[in-house]
């Protein structure tokens, strides 16, 4: 009852979109050998403590309310305080008058190290670099906490994301990987540039378009939001012809990629030969799921 009242408020107000978090992490620290160390329990009940109990909007919200998420660190290995390995972040939405949560964000996070003492206070601050490992897990919320609004409502989610890009300016200056341009073109640099860069001003109408329009009215009449969903990807093609490749569409791929085979393998059918054709221009790294569509 709370995500349809949820629904139907963000239908009638022009109020941004946001919810706090119901974090589910994960500290897997079996590369280490020493797994069973209380360190690692330890920082990840710190983590989960953090991230779920922390205010990251102005939002009163209830508990049914929060965005669902997950954060998976895999520590590859560790020196006194020094951490060094992975961390996947997921977050899903809920798809209206359903029980079904559509995935949004699924970022895996390679240059991903941090200094660490047990028990350690965490404190995230807007403005100013407080640790490496608060400045990522901060990233990240504010990243999927604009991608969930901008899904709801056109365009609400870049107050979100000039937070992540303030949390990107202060950072930079550090010595840690995913801060700065030369560290690859697959790192947080180049996702929160693609994201508030003119360049790719399609890429919101498309995450509204998607699931507000979409996902979100299947239950009402499932042909006219299939085409809606078509009709809202194809719109890629303008951002992908002038730039190619670019970072922003594979992450919205990596997550989307199995939802959108699913929704054109099953009936009724429309029309999609203009889809896969795009899909398979913009999207080559998931041809073989393209393939796998039956229309």
């Amino acid at each position: 009852m709370n995500k349809i009242f949820l629904y139907i408020f963000l239908i009638t107000s022009v109020t941004s979109f946001s919810q706090e978090l119901n974090c589910n992490v994960i500290v897997n620290a079996g590369q280490t050998g020493d797994e069973n160390l209380q360190i690692f329990k330890t920082l990840e009940n710190q983590i989960s403590e953090f991230i779920n109990n922390s205010n990251w909007t102005n939002n009163s919200i209830t508990n049914k309310q929060r965005i669902n998420c997950s954060m998976i660190i895999n520590i590859s290995n560790f020196d006194n305080d020094v951490f060094k390995g992975t961390i996947q972040v997921q977050s899903s939405r809920p798809v209206f008058n359903s029980s079904y949560e559509s995935p949004l964000y699924n970022y895996i996070d390679k240059n991903f190290s941090f200094k660490y003492q047990e028990f350690q206070n965490f404190v995230f601050n807007p403005t100013q670099f407080e640790s490496n490992l608060i400045s990522v897990l901060s990233y990240h919320i504010y990243m999927l906490l604009g991608m969930d609004s901008d899904s709801f409502e056109l365009n609400s989610g870049k107050k979100f994301y000039e937070q992540a890009r303030r949390i990107l300016d202060y950072s930079n200056g550090t010595n840690y990987l995913g801060w700065n341009a030369k560290d690859g073109r697959q790192t947080r640099y180049y996702l929160i540039d693609n994201i508030l860069s003119p360049t790719y001003k399609e890429f919101s109408y498309v995450l509204y378009d998607y699931h507000f329009n979409g996902l979100d009215r299947m239950y009402d009449d499932i042909k006219k939001s299939k085409s809606n969903i078509s009709k809202s990807i194809i719109s890629f093609e303008r951002m992908n012809n002038r730039r190619p490749n670019s970072y922003i569409l594979k992450v919205f791929f990596d997550a989307k990629s199995d939802e959108i085979q699913d929704i054109f393998s099953a009936g009724p059918s429309v029309e999609i030969t203009n889809l896969i054709s795009m899909l398979s221009k913009v999207a080559p790294m998931h041809s073989n799921k393209w393939r796998e569509i039956k229309y």
